[in-house]
């Protein structure tokens, strides 16, 4: 019997949609503000509406599916609401994020029911993709395609018989340095094709395992492009100068690549319809929108329509969670008094500084409150000690400490080895918990300690640093902390444990000093 739409319908529907707007509004301001859109993620303000073209065009063919409700979509919405609350304490915009998705899906599903949710899968992924991923693991996903890229890039300017070498993300052509940036790493074609890739399996009529292909495929396929550009980029570089990697033909470029990396997206898609058998292109895909078959629609007069009491419920949940978010004021984060880095003492004891500058390219890559880099020499030593600290006063978004085991590498070193320590500090009984990483570039090797000094306490997991990062922004309001990483040489004829030995007095004597530069 197919159904007639009524009144209640769309009161009840609107109640829904305006209390999620209510609810999730920061999310949405995020997501749909045209001044503020990155580049690796606007393409999500257009989701929403490929997701509501997908489920319009397949309408007819829905409408034989009972609707029946599902009280399942509750658990999805509390969830979702429980994380929007979390998320708005602890001021962690990705918690917010995963949250709407929960109380959408939980919407869908006490309104649809179990069978008509599953056909509405894949129209629902898509928006998966609206929500940026959290920033440590952009970190991790762009490190690795900026390293994969850079090699790959560099075989194929050496093919081309053009002597390179490459250290790190940095492609040196003898006249020249390019940098493979963040902006290179080929992110920013890896999630919308991702989304061109999930649109072809759903509209592919071919077994399961060519949708799954089709879907994963898009990730080996976005490497190799972006490969072959910086492989271009060095090439067109060597011969026609530095102007090749910049301006209005660096983006064509970029462009070019997604529009290449599309049509090798849908070739596979080609070859895979010649495996089965279904060898023409129009059988393989469900192109024609519009009307069912007649034999799909049952010929039966139009049926009152009536809410799922789940729906009506959801509603009212997620109408609860709105007011209760207008009720609560928008929390802001507290930034503990501290003394600059500016201040910090060029003489430590018997260790005497040189203070230092980073370079603008980093600084705005790592977007920090204050830093101190100080290179130190113990009076009648020799070893010198790069001391550096890097403070962030609020940790939000993307706005975070950076791991060194996605730097280093990023800058070309190998971490050989990687262990932890603790150092004793005098007679108090207490230790200082490090990082000890032995790191490689050719010939060169350094000994490096860091370790995360945040709110009072000094860590080494990043895992147990990102679970206090949540609970200290649950109960104290605080995300502030700081990065605190001793750097020295290993030359060839000193014994590792004689530069241990150093590292270590160097630390016990600087420690207690931080205490009035990064806050407890």
């Amino acid at each position: 019997m197919r159904l007639r739409l009524t009144s209640p319908m769309y009161v009840v529907s609107a109640f829904a949609i305006v209390a999620t707007l209510i609810s999730f509004a920061p999310f949405f301001y995020e997501v749909f503000d045209l001044r503020t859109l990155a580049p690796d993620t606007g393409f999500g303000i257009v989701l929403p509406f490929v997701s509501l073209f997908l489920i319009w065009r397949e309408r007819d063919k829905l409408r034989g599916i009972p609707i029946t409700g599902s009280w399942y979509g509750l658990v999805l919405v509390a969830a979702g609401l429980a994380l929007r609350a979390i998320g708005a304490f602890s001021t962690m915009s990705t918690v917010v994020r995963y949250g709407f998705l929960l109380v959408l899906y939980g919407l869908v599903l006490s309104f649809t029911g179990p069978k008509l949710f599953r056909r509405l899968g894949a129209p629902l992924a898509i928006l998966i993709f609206m929500v940026p991923l959290p920033m440590y693991l952009t970190g991790v996903l762009t490190l690795d395609l900026q390293l994969i890229s850079s090699i790959v890039g560099v075989w194929i300017i050496r093919l081309f018989g053009i002597s390179v070498f490459l250290e790190g993300n940095v492609v040196d052509l003898g006249t020249m340095q390019l940098e493979v940036a963040e902006a290179c790493s080929g992110l920013r074609y890896l999630l919308p094709l991702m989304v061109l890739a999930l649109m072809v399996a759903y509209l592919y009529r071919g077994e399961g395992w060519k949708r799954i292909l089709i879907f994963f495929v898009s990730i080996p396929i976005t490497v190799l492009m972006n490969s072959l550009r910086i492989g271009f980029i060095g090439i067109t570089v060597e011969y026609w100068g530095k102007r090749m990697a910049e301006g209005v033909l660096h983006d064509f470029e970029g462009w070019l690549v997604f529009m290449l990396s599309l049509a090798a997206l849908l070739l596979v898609a080609f070859l895979l319809t010649k495996l089965g058998r279904r060898s023409r292109w129009s059988e393989a895909f469900d192109l024609a929108p519009g009307p069912a078959a007649a034999s799909a629609v049952p010929k039966t007069p139009a049926a009152p329509w009536s809410i799922p009491r789940s729906f009506v419920v959801a509603t009212a949940i997620v109408t609860a969670g709105a007011i209760a978010g207008l009720s609560v004021p928008e929390r802001q984060s507290t930034i503990p008094d501290r003394k600059d880095f500016a201040e910090f003492p060029m003489q430590v004891a018997d260790w005497g500084g040189h203070r230092g500058i980073l370079d603008k390219i980093y600084l705005d890559a790592l977007d920090l409150t204050d830093y101190l880099l100080v290179d130190y020499v113990r009076a009648g030593g020799s070893l010198p000690i790069n001391f550096y600290s890097a403070y962030y006063s609020e940790q939000k978004g993307f706005n975070r400490i950076h791991s060194p085991r996605n730097c280093i590498p990023g800058g070309g070193w190998e971490i050989a080895e990687l262990s932890q320590r603790d150092i004793p500090l005098g007679s108090s009984g207490r230790a200082l918990p490090v990082n000890r990483a032995v790191i490689a570039l050719g010939d060169q090797k350094e000994l490096v300690y860091y370790w995360y000094q945040e709110r009072g306490r000094a860590m080494t997991n990043e895992n147990v640093v990102k679970w206090y990062l949540f609970w200290d922004s649950l109960k104290r309001n605080r995300t502030d902390g700081a990065l605190v990483r001793i750097v020295a040489p290993l030359p060839r004829n000193a014994a590792a444990a004689d530069v241990d030995a150093e590292m270590q007095r160097f630390a016990v004597t600087v420690e207690p000093q931080l205490s009035h530069y990064i806050p407890d």
